[in-house]
């Protein structure tokens, strides 16, 4: 219990820290980690480990597609592509409906892409529609970091909800089906927490994108609409198709078309796609060079890779205390009926931030216990599934690298990111295991 009073201080230490004082959150996110690691019980080895392990384990997975997410949006607004998808998104959804555009447009994408690549993806076009709508940066972003994040806890193919639907045996088809039942109206209480926020926060052109502001060239000519979505959609269709050839039933095959589908369809591949399609945005007659372009984009990449890293860093580290352990311990005995797994994810997420590990070590907890909560039949088991889903999305803060993706591709400071966006995970995650015990009430 003393390590989950000190994560408690530690936190509202770390935003008194940003919003008082202006301590960046690089550094907070590591003290903070150092803090919990001694007073886990964590020896100097264990710590470091933990600490040095998870900042590069969360990187391996995040950084490179962080940069080249980057570079994309550095050719995307230098060669003036970001300005006219702004004006085809605007002619084609018009702009009161933007907001929940780009809502809906997050939920469809995260169903085959891990939720940190869609957004990383999607923040150019989240940008041009700002700039073109005077929409506040931060409603847009909200809205589309509530629709990936939704299909991205209740939807399988994503690596947690899978794993939890073997873990406690449950049908991959009910789950599919009533996940994305309960996680599209889940997705519209982040739209409508957006529209919210709208009537609170004002457009500014200094805080609608990073600090670095890379601008459309004077002499260079936009090119074609078509040409500007390629390096945005072909990485979606890329990374979907491997979702697809990896389902149960392998629709490719297992031979090479498989092989090459997979290879391509990594997150890292398809973003380095992306990157040369973007290479084509660029006019032949330009007095910048290729070279000074990606530099842009790296130097924006630079900081949000760090504080993401961080991030992880302090995850592994609550992870190594045995936090999970801990919570699991505390709460198994307590017979809430779906209200339990709910709890226990909820718990695990808001204590060491990772949406996957929560899931997973969740169903782990709860896979025995099926029968005596009365939770053991086809329906049951789905249902849980969906009621650990929903507590591993409340809520996201300081040590989810999601969060940071959120925050630091959309310009937000620490304390307007969790004023926002981790208000808007708890506010779905309380909407959705809402939904789920209903449903569970009416026909279990």
């Amino acid at each position: 219990m003393e390590i989950l009073v000190t994560l408690v201080i530690v936190v509202i230490a770390m935003v008194v820290a940003a919003s008082k004082y202006k301590f960046h959150p690089f550094l907070s996110l590591i003290l903070a980690a150092l803090v919990i690691g001694f007073v886990g019980g964590l020896n100097e080895e264990e710590l470091i480990y933990a600490l040095t392990s998870g900042f590069g384990k969360t990187l391996s997975s995040i950084g490179i597609i962080i940069a080249f997410g980057s570079i994309i949006g550095a050719y995307l607004e230098k060669s003036g592509s970001a300005k006219a998808m702004g004006d085809w998104a605007l002619k084609t959804i018009g702009k009161s409906r933007s907001v929940l555009a780009m809502n809906i447009t997050g939920f469809v994408v995260s169903i085959p892409v891990y939720c940190d690549s869609g957004f990383i993806i999607l923040s150019s076009l989240n940008k041009a529609i700002s700039k073109r709508t005077k929409i506040p940066m931060v409603v847009l972003a909200v809205a589309l970091a509530a629709g990936l994040y939704t299909a991205h806890v209740f939807v399988p193919p994503t690596p947690g909800p899978l794993a939890a639907t073997a873990a406690l045996d449950a049908d991959l088809g009910m789950v599919i089906i009533l996940g994305l039942a309960v996680a599209f109206p889940v997705s519209l209480v982040g739209y409508f927490w957006s529209k919210f926020l709208q009537r609170r926060y004002s457009y500014s052109p200094d805080n609608d994108s990073q600090k670095t502001k890379i601008t459309a060239s004077e002499n260079e000519k936009p090119p074609k609409t078509s040409s500007t979505f390629m390096p945005i959609i072909i990485p979606i269709i890329l990374i979907a198709l491997k979702s697809v050839s990896n389902y149960p039933t392998h629709p490719f095959g297992e031979g090479l078309v498989s092989k090459i589908i997979n290879f391509i369809g990594n997150p890292v591949i398809a973003l380095l796609v992306g990157v040369f399609l973007a290479f084509t945005l660029k006019k032949k007659v330009k007095e910048a060079t290729h070279y000074d372009w990606v530099t842009s984009g790296l130097k924006e990449a630079g900081i949000i890779i760090l504080i993401t890293g961080a991030g992880g860093a302090f995850g592994a580290v609550l992870q190594a205390t045995g936090i999970g352990d801990i919570i699991g311990n505390t709460f198994s005995d307590i017979n809430l009926g779906l209200f339990l797994p709910f709890l226990i994810a909820a718990t695990l997420k808001t204590a060491q931030g990772s949406s996957t590990v929560s899931i997973i070590t969740t169903a782990a907890i709860m896979a025995p216990v099926l029968e005596s909560f009365g939770l053991a039949s086809p329906l049951g088991r789905t249902l849980t599934v969906l009621a650990i889903g929903s507590g591993a999305m409340t809520v996201s803060h300081l040590n989810d690298s999601f969060f940071w993706v959120v925050a630091q591709f959309s310009g937000m400071n620490t304390a307007t990111a969790l004023k926002t966006q981790t208000v808007s995970t708890m506010l779905q995650g309380f909407f959705g295991i809402l939904l789920i015990m209903t449903i569970g009430w009416l026909f279990i």
